[in-house]
């Protein structure tokens, strides 16, 4: 395993990250997801990833339970607030940031998250008083470092303009072979200002496995089959033309002695800015898996190889500029 300085902080994560997304806590048993996590230990995975609305707080309590006997200097942990917790618990607003903080710290079994994000942005609560908030968290030594998931360009400046403020040192975006949009402007404006990116779903949901064949059902015990997990495999990720488009990177793969997962987490760490690729099990043979894509380097031949067969479906899907 290889690791890389997350964003202008002093934490070292592991190139591939452990997420709890749908899984831990909800659709996967505690025996296998406990399995998971310490083969992911074992191949030295560091950065674990989860937040306070995966499983309605069951995630953050299976890890804390999992990861009670750990040494806690031992890995960096990461959690997330905004989603609706109860029916009046959910935003950005001060009173939330200090309430969700020490519940997320209690279900984890830990005095500390070594970071802590903000999972959208809150329209409805001033920025100012987010970022106020956050900062009086890492004064209170409740959270080590800041950041946000799937904030746009507006909206990270605005962050960024705050006087006497914490800065974000994390972006948490979707990105994969099949998702490029924060290529466009999130990630410049972020490499400027040190804040490294942690990709979400590099897998595009398990898509990027290649398990999901054009014209036939999913595999019984696929994420697409399971009703718990199926939430965002929309008809974009389902649809005949991505599915022969992954088929199409099998050989590309093949050709390097990669599976098509370790194809498409090497791809994503291509970019220095992207910190950490946030990968999801079921299995330890997943993460063995995955984990083996850390350190993988793919030269410009195959790079556009890859583009060849994906930027056509890219374009007419998304209808951006790529960078290519």
């Amino acid at each position: 395993m290889q690791y890389r300085r997350l964003g202008n902080s002093d934490l070292m994560v592991s190139e591939i990250s452990l997420g709890s997304w749908l899984t831990y806590g909800a659709g996967v048993d505690d025996s296998s997801a406990i399995a998971c996590v310490n083969r992911a230990f074992d191949l030295g995975i560091n950065f674990l990833d989860t937040s306070n609305i995966y499983g309605k707080g069951a995630a953050e309590t299976f890890l804390g339970k999992t990861l009670s006997g750990r040494e806690r200097s031992s890995y960096i942990l990461a959690t997330k607030l905004y989603f609706p917790m109860t029916d009046t618990d959910r935003g950005l607003s001060a009173a939330q940031v200090y309430k969700q903080i020490d519940a997320s710290l209690t279900r984890l079994r830990t005095d500390y998250v070594d970071l802590y994000q903000c999972h959208r942005y809150d329209p409805l609560t001033p920025l100012g008083e987010t970022m106020e908030a956050l900062t009086g968290v890492i004064r209170q030594g409740k959270a080590r470092y800041i950041g946000f998931s799937e904030w746009n360009v507006e909206q990270i400046r605005a962050a960024l303009d705050l006087p006497h403020v914490e800065k974000f040192v994390s972006s948490q975006p979707q990105y994969s072979i099949l998702w490029r949009s924060p290529e466009v402007d999130v990630f410049p404006l972020c490499a400027a200002n040190g804040i490294g990116q942690i990709v979400w779903s590099p897998l595009a949901q398990g898509v990027l496995t290649g398990k999901y064949l054009p014209g036939q059902p999913p595999p019984a015990d696929s994420r697409a089959a399971s009703p718990e997990m199926n939430g965002f495999l929309g008809e974009r990720l389902r649809g005949n033309r991505t599915l022969t488009a992954v088929q199409q990177l099998r050989p590309i793969a093949e050709g390097l002695g990669l599976t098509l997962a370790q194809l498409a987490l090497a791809w994503v760490l291509r970019l220095p800015a992207v910190s950490s690729a946030i990968v999801g099990a079921s299995r330890p043979t997943q993460v063995d898996d995955n984990a083996a894509a850390s350190g993988v380097r793919l030269d410009q031949e195959t790079l556009n190889a890859i583009d060849r067969v994906t930027l056509p479906l890219l374009r007419d899907l998304e209808g951006i500029q790529l960078l290519t």
